[in-house]
């Protein structure tokens, strides 16, 4: 392996381990930090995590101050009313193409997932797993992404699923959210079941307002 390539292998796992920082909440939003205390915190030479910054960057995830150091995405009310808009969006044309190609393979086990963690919010036992909340209610969006079939939107869809991991981060899943973010997953989930597209569309933008809501945002 080249230099070259080394340098360029390095920066790649720098922009893994700082996505992942981002996703785990090891770097919270509005968070500042210099860029020593990243490469640090990181475990990576200073160029590779510069490479990354400037990734980060471009999607909006973090903001370069000169002189001052770096800040994570600040879960502000417009931002997260954009993040959740896109989503919303692109949840329902992933939704419509899934139906249209009959593409819903692994529809069944996300059912399963939904139902399972809604039992347990109603027994009371969910509250202590917010990243198992999380998982759960990512993996209906992720499915409705795959559905688009398109490098570009997908590519799209990654990065604001990244300002939308800092958003949740913000603030903890409480047991009752969790509960109602379930029933309207299995809402979507049934329409999707019946290619239904109007009720698919219909029960992704009461999940939105839901949301937004949940976040007191208007």
């Amino acid at each position: 392996m080249t230099q070259s390539q080394d340098v360029q292998l390095l920066a790649v796992k720098a922009q893994q381990a700082l996505s992942a920082a981002l996703r785990n909440g090891q770097l919270r939003d509005g968070q500042f930090l210099s860029m020593s205390q990243l490469v640090t915190m990181l475990g990576f030479p200073l160029s590779a995590v510069r490479e990354a910054v400037k990734h980060a960057s471009s999607q909006g995830l973090l903001i370069t101050l000169p002189k001052r150091g770096i800040q994570v995405m600040e879960a502000r009310p417009e931002t997260i009313r954009d993040c959740l808009d896109f989503r919303m969006v692109l949840d329902q044309e992933g939704a419509r193409r899934r139906i249209s190609s009959d593409d819903l393979t692994g529809l069944d086990a996300l059912r399963d997932r939904h139902q399972a963690f809604r039992d347990a919010a109603r027994r009371g036992e969910a509250s202590g797993t917010p990243e198992g909340a999380i998982e759960v209610d990512l993996s209906l969006h992720d499915f409705l992404a795959a559905g688009l079939g398109n490098p570009q939107l997908a590519a799209a869809y990654a990065a604001n699923r990244m300002r939308t991991a800092i958003i949740q981060n913000a603030r903890p899943f409480l047991q009752d959210r969790i509960l109602s973010a379930m029933e309207e997953h299995l809402a979507i989930i049934d329409a999707l079941e019946r290619h239904e597209a109007d009720a698919a569309i219909s029960a992704i933008q009461h999940h939105y307002a839901q949301t937004l809501r949940w976040w007191g945002v208007t």
